[in-house]
């Protein structure tokens, strides 16, 4: 008697497989020497962190108005998109962000000049163009903390793997939503 052939199974990662993913990144991050000194740090200088954190306020602020670039441009997609862009403001205000970001008003260079393009101008018009662009945004930002994650203290590094964590998790739903 011949078997059944076996089920499809999609493409790309588990679901399981990528909470399992954060969590250990998120467990590996989480230890620790117990050589901290009072601060909270472990003897990077207070410079270096105050960088980190504002750097990684001011990517998340970006990553806000590239979604709601995307949904001033695709008002279809708001519903789907709201979350994660809620998400990622939390993110941003985790980091200290006071930057407000705004689909109608223009960006700012980081001289706080104007600039002349605005954000949805890059925005494809296509759905699932827009979607893919904003995964690949995601993906990116993620993979570059997670790699400035080592260079870190504590507390900062902690919520910096968390974040590049949530961010990944945030590219696979986009490209699920992309197919």
């Amino acid at each position: 008697m011949p078997y059944p052939p076996p089920p499809r199974t999609p493409s790309g990662p588990r679901r399981r497989t990528l909470l399992a993913s954060a969590a250990g990144a998120a467990l590996l991050v989480g230890c620790s020497t117990g050589t901290e000194d009072s601060d909270g740090g472990t003897g990077g200088s207070p410079s270096v962190v105050e960088r980190a954190r504002a750097r990684a306020a001011g990517e998340s602020t970006d990553l806000v108005a590239r979604y709601d670039a995307v949904i001033a441009v695709h008002p279809a997609l708001a519903q789907r998109l709201g979350p994660l862009r809620a998400e990622a403001v939390r993110h941003a205000e985790a980091f200290g962000s006071t930057r407000q970001a705004s689909p109608r008003t223009s960006e700012t260079s980081p001289s706080g000049s104007p600039t002349a393009a605005s954000p949805s101008a890059a925005v494809p018009v296509d759905e699932k163009d827009a979607l893919a662009d904003l995964a690949a945004a995601e993906r990116t930002l993620a993979d570059r903390r997670a790699k400035a994650l080592l260079d870190l203290p504590g507390e900062l590094a902690r919520l910096l793997a968390s974040v590049a964590a949530a961010g990944a998790a945030h590219a696979y739903l986009l490209t699920e939503s992309a197919k």
